[in-house]
């Protein structure tokens, strides 16, 4: 789940009255760091956005210094300034809390 933006392609402003909107299903496929590199010159702008296990968005403090509820961050193309989507809260759920 989304919340606190919309995707289609890249991120976009939430629907008014939507907390969460389905996010499509992720397929993580492992790559070498310099394949990575290679093709960061010609990419879209991207938000680096939290993926949490619940909404709560809280947990305990592992040795990494992060949430024990943080999963990773996954980068989501926009075409609006990073910053903003920081501002909004927006962030990636696994489930929510209903």
């Amino acid at each position: 789940f989304l919340q606190g933006a919309s995707f289609t392609a890249e991120l976009g402003e939430a629907c008014p009255g939507v907390l969460f909107e389905r996010f499509p299903l992720i397929n993580l496929q492992p790559t070498p760091r310099s394949s990575v590199a290679d093709e960061q010159g010609s990419a879209p702008q991207t938000y680096s956005c939290p993926l949490y296990k619940t909404s709560l968005r809280a947990g305990t403090l592992s040795t990494t210094g992060h949430s024990t509820n943080f999963v990773m961050s996954l980068a989501l193309p926009t075409s609006q300034d990073p910053g903003h989507w920081t501002r909004r809260g927006c962030a990636l759920l696994c489930m929510l809390d209903e």
